[in-house]
């Protein structure tokens, strides 16, 4: 199916496996390390007890026995887990465990190879296990950050530090209280009626004009049309700073400056250029013989848009529609220079309770406003692959 055929994969000779071994272990014991005060220690002794681990795993017990082998590695970590961490170290010893029961023979048996083509070299083999793991510390290095705040939103104390009761799993060291703060607070819920409110207009206004300048912009006997897409898409471009200060003089000017519809029109303009990105990407697949063969049956260009066109770019609409929601709704910059005290918006007051008063009420809107990400991402993916499937569908 790939183009090659799986080869039964050579063991590897301890002199190879041992040392890849080891550093997994150094790099898990650098964290271990770290958390009780002394990382280098911890290097030392993780490199040094993976190497151990493995040494009797693929030459003294031997392939014969790995299920065993595994059950047992897997104990012992749990065992260590418990001893320095209690129950918070029972779970990362068995989570730790089962990983390097299973890197060890993954390594030391040469599975690291059994998916990959034959005729790799070993420099290409490196690259590629590279790679992946250099997606990965990039992954918990943008993830890591909201990890921490969402157990933190559940802290039964005012603090934004784990507390021992946190640590040691403790019922009484977690509580919803931010969660009801949130709920019952009459500052936070009119920042949200303000965001609920500013945003779908803001979304629409984006969505519309987006994607009228997408189709125009489309057709390649539009002049200067690269030129008027770099302009329309430049907010992406310019730090907001600078157009959150320009839009501030403007609408001084005009008379928009601390209004709602004003708030509304900085925040479409943010939004415009991802509906442009992502409706221009959906046309390019697009059968342009559909339209005019539409146009020769009769249908006027209204009619032409909303019963040919739009169904076939809507996933590209409503992409780019939840990237101008997502833009407006997380927005904090533009909306203190344009809006004042009657337009503050959630992340505005998230900011402003960071800066004069230390609530951790935040820690619970952040979870929230993570969680409605997600799932506007999640939305996101499967319209994608909806597309996907229509320009598959297209005539070529």
């Amino acid at each position: 199916m790939n183009g090659f055929t799986l080869t039964p994969v050579e063991k590897k000779p301890l002199s190879f496996a041992l040392p890849v071994i080891g550093a997994a272990g150094g790099v898990a014991g650098l964290f271990v390390g770290t958390a009780h005060g002394s990382g280098l220690m911890g290097v030392i002794a993780g490199a040094v007890l993976l190497m151990a681990l493995g040494f009797v795993a693929l030459r003294v017990l031997g392939l014969g026995m790995e299920k065993a082998t595994r059950w047992g590695i897997i104990a012992l970590f749990v065992a260590a887990g418990v001893l320095l961490a209690g129950l918070p170290g029972f779970i990362l010893g068995g989570l730790f465990g089962w990983f390097f029961s299973w890197f060890i023979f993954w390594i030391g048996e040469g599975r690291y190879r059994a998916s990959l083509p034959p005729y790799l070299t070993g420099g290409q083999v490196l690259w590629h296990y590279a790679f992946w793991i250099l997606c990965g510390a990039i992954f918990v290095f943008l993830i890591t950050p909201i990890l921490v705040v969402i157990p933190l939103s559940f802290n039964a104390q005012n603090f934004f530090t784990f507390t021992p009761e946190m640590l040691r799993f403790d019922p009484a060291g977690y509580s919803l209280k931010h969660y009801r703060d949130f709920f019952t607070s009459s500052g936070w819920q009119q920042a949200l009626r303000n965001s609920l409110a500013i945003a779908p207009l803001a979304t629409l206004l984006s969505v519309s004009f987006g994607t009228l300048a997408a189709i125009g912009l489309s057709s390649e006997h539009v002049p200067f049309r690269r030129a008027i897409m770099a302009i329309l898409i430049s907010p992406m471009i310019v730090p907001l700073i600078i157009s959150a200060a320009g839009m501030y003089f403007f609408y001084s000017r005009i008379g928009l400056q601390g209004t709602y519809f004003g708030v509304v029109l900085a925040h479409a303009a943010l939004g415009i250029p991802f509906v442009i990105i992502t409706v221009t990407a959906t046309l390019v697949g697009f059968d342009r013989s559909l339209t005019r063969a539409a146009a020769n049956m009769g249908a006027d260009p209204v009619t032409t848009f909303f019963r040919v066109q739009m169904p076939l770019i809507l996933p590209g609409v409503i992409s780019g529609g939840l990237f101008a929601f997502i833009t407006s709704f997380d927005e904090v910059v533009v909306v203190l220079f344009v809006g004042s005290a009657n337009q503050q918006t959630l992340p505005w007051r998230m900011f402003t309770g960071l800066r004069e008063q230390i609530s951790p009420t935040i820690l619970a809107v952040a979870t929230i406003l993570v969680v409605i990400s997600i799932a506007l991402l999640t939305t996101l993916e499967l319209l994608r692959r909806r597309s996907e499937r229509l320009r598959g569908m297209s005539p070529g």
